[in-house]
């Protein structure tokens, strides 16, 4: 029998959930917490790509999941060329560094009004990254509509 090479494949799926409420430092900087690095660090040797959100917060993704996502937006049509600016054109990369901080350009920190308390959620796939006073103004806003048709007839 001829030799047979075996290729395993692992494919990392980020799930996050949750909310932290943390401050940036006098650099900018975000400390990544414990239960989010753990999975940042094996899953991307945490490198991560923070951008804008049209929402006034910033989203951070795991490199892959950056990558299928800028893929999808490279297709869209002249039409949404605005959009593709704001996600592509304020792409920055970044790794986690060895004191498990991310730095936040001054130009991403601005965008989304982040000075020092700042709230990092989960949502899913990817996270976001807010000013808690504006994350606390776009739920009340939120929570002051009826609830989207697809969630009415949601079992919780």
């Amino acid at each position: 029998m001829g030799d047979r090479v075996v290729l395993w494949v692992f494919v990392v799926s980020f799930h996050f959930q949750g909310t932290s409420a943390l401050a940036l430092d006098a650099k900018g900087r975000l400390s990544v917490p414990a239960r989010h690095r753990e999975v940042l660090q094996a899953g991307c040797e945490g490198q991560i790509t923070l951008t804008r959100h049209p929402e006034g917060c910033l989203m951070l993704f795991p490199r892959p999941v950056w990558e299928a996502f800028r893929a999808r937006l490279e297709t869209l049509p002249m039409s949404a060329s605005g959009w593709k600016r704001l996600f592509l054109g304020s792409a920055m990369d970044v790794v986690i560094d060895a004191a498990s901080r991310v730095p936040v350009s001054p130009e991403l920190r601005a965008a989304a009004a982040l000075v020092r308390d700042v709230l990092l959620v989960g949502m899913g796939s990817h996270l976001e990254l807010w000013d808690a006073q504006r994350h606390a103004a776009a739920e009340a806003a939120l929570l002051q509509q009826p609830m989207p048709a697809g969630l009415q007839d949601f079992s919780f």
